[in-house]
């Protein structure tokens, strides 16, 4: 009778184990279309079969993520409908924005602004309206802010008339840098990790395509010109024949959005610190 109690204890226990080891996690993962796109692989011409999302849950199975990426989107755009979003309780967030905020040029702001809750004017008030919300939905739960990689030029692969220079310049002032920056200030501020995807070793602006094919300007004939060259010959969108086939792709296929290596990198430094959640 002894050793039958004794079996019962140890299967309740491994019972138990394993019901807390297969618990459901809830992951709500905010951004711009670089997330969008994990469940939009259509839009990307074929280019790309797997986003980071996919791979995060394929190694992590317990948990089931909930897609609310946008299209172009920066932070402004997502703190001035955090309210309309449906966002729902959860055991962690993600919020992988910036991009967008460098290139329409909104105002960066500083951390006071943050601290003060100052308002939508600035990204760092933005921010701040994004993590109120998500404190608000569940205090208990992880956040973790992923920053912008760095983007070489960007064509649409759908328009061409859809474009915009990398990350190797200034838009309105301010480098792509001071935004990634300022989303690091804001996890060591809230004691929130942070990944930072701008400064990977493994993403690098040279390598975010492998070349870019354009109208030689001396002989008028295409020719594949690699970064940093690419930068200082003219692309006309109404004129030139698309930039990027498919032998340029490489950590982008557009210069901008995550190819499937470049979404692997990215996945894996996300998995990084789900492991430190302890899921």
């Amino acid at each position: 009778m002894k050793l039958n109690k004794q079996i019962i204890i140890i299967l309740v226990g491994i019972s138990l184990l394993s019901s807390f080891k297969n618990k459901e996690i809830t992951w709500v993962a905010i951004g711009d279309s670089i997330t969008y796109l994990n469940d939009h692989l259509d839009e990307t011409g074929g280019r790309v079969t797997k986003g980071y999302l996919t791979s995060v849950i394929e190694y992590f199975p317990h948990i089931r993520y909930i897609n609310k990426g946008y299209n172009g989107w920066s932070s402004g755009n997502v703190a001035s409908h955090v309210e309309d979003l449906n966002l729902v309780k959860a055991d962690v967030y993600s919020v992988f924005l910036g991009t967008n905020d460098w290139w329409q040029g909104r105002q960066l702001g500083q951390l006071q602004d943050y601290q003060t809750n100052k308002g939508n004017a600035t990204v760092y008030g933005s921010f701040r309206i994004i993590i109120n919300k998500l404190r608000k939905l569940n205090p208990q739960a992880k956040v973790l802010l992923i920053t912008p990689m760095q983007r070489s030029d960007f064509v649409y692969i759908n328009d061409s008339k859809n474009n915009a220079f990398g990350s190797y310049k200034m838009k309105n002032g301010r480098t792509l840098e001071a935004f990634v920056d300022a989303i690091v200030a804001i996890g060591a501020y809230e004691n929130i990790p942070v990944v930072d995807l701008y400064h990977h070793k493994q993403l690098p602006i040279k390598r975010m395509v492998n070349f870019k094919r354009l109208k030689d300007p001396h002989s008028g004939l295409y020719k594949n010109f690699k970064y940093p060259k690419s930068n200082v010959i003219l692309f006309n969108p109404l004129t030139d024949e698309y930039p990027y086939p498919k032998e340029a792709i490489n950590l982008t296929y557009d210069g901008l959005h995550p190819s499937d290596k470049g979404n692997a990198i990215i996945s894996k430094a996300i998995i990084c610190r789900f492991k430190s959640f302890k899921f």
